[in-house]
């Protein structure tokens, strides 16, 4: 899993605030939102709890996916996550 680019949404509760990202390196990546490392958007709204995840065969094709989200309306963000993580759990101890 390390490596591999990938777009994912955290949040900080179910319906919360969300944030949308792109890496390479998912488990670092939310670590780091958990642990609060980096200053900004997340560590401000303490959004930690991973609910969305989607691999891509590219870091170019992540990046396109990244701006197609941030541009849906919270309707779609919202729908997409309850497809995919009906409960929102926290997907992180997956990751492992």
């Amino acid at each position: 899993m390390e490596k591999l680019p990938c777009v994912y949404i955290v949040t900080n509760k179910k319906n919360g605030t969300l944030y949308i990202g792109v890496t390479t390196q998912l488990r670092s990546r939310i670590w780091q939102h958990k642990e609060k490392v980096v200053d900004g958007f997340s560590k401000r709204y303490e959004l930690s709890l991973l609910v969305y995840y989607e691999m891509h065969n590219s870091i170019e094709s992540a990046i396109v996916r990244e701006k197609q989200l941030k541009n849906w309306n919270r309707q779609w963000k919202l729908k997409l996550i309850y497809e995919f993580n009906p409960e929102w759990l926290d997907l992180y101890l997956d990751l492992f």
